[in-house]
């Protein structure tokens, strides 16, 4: 079992930045990759950021490429994810999951609580 908790979320103005974490406890942090996902107000989960057990894999979704990063350090069981140039449309409840590489939210066995992102115009 893997206890997933988010945490560094806030409201901020646009064009600013958050670090989120997620900290994890239990076995095998270092054998999962760590997913980000958000939900916005009237949207559906969709997948955000995703990094591999080594730090080294990650993939982006389209909309935050190049804004976003995400990277770990397993002698911390922490995962995170630094969002640069924030836009009112990031504002959502963001979730970290561990579970197998990939953007499908189904490839994750764990998820946190979530941690709410504000940006305002």
């Amino acid at each position: 079992q893997v206890q997933l908790v988010e945490s560094g979320g806030g409201l901020v103005q646009a064009g600013g930045s958050l670090r989120l974490s997620c900290a994890a406890s239990g076995r095998s942090f270092s054998a999962y990759a760590i997913g980000w996902f958000r939900q916005g107000p009237g949207k559906e989960r969709e997948f955000v950021a995703v990094i591999g057990w080594g730090g080294i894999n990650t993939d982006y979704a389209d909309s935050v490429k190049g804004r976003f990063i995400a990277s770990r350090d397993n002698a911390k069981n922490t995962g995170y994810l630094q969002m640069n140039s924030l836009k009112p449309e990031d504002t959502a409840v963001y979730y970290c999951a561990a579970g197998a590489y990939g953007v499908a939210g189904n490839k994750y066995d764990y998820w946190g609580q979530g941690t709410q992102v504000t940006v305002s115009s």
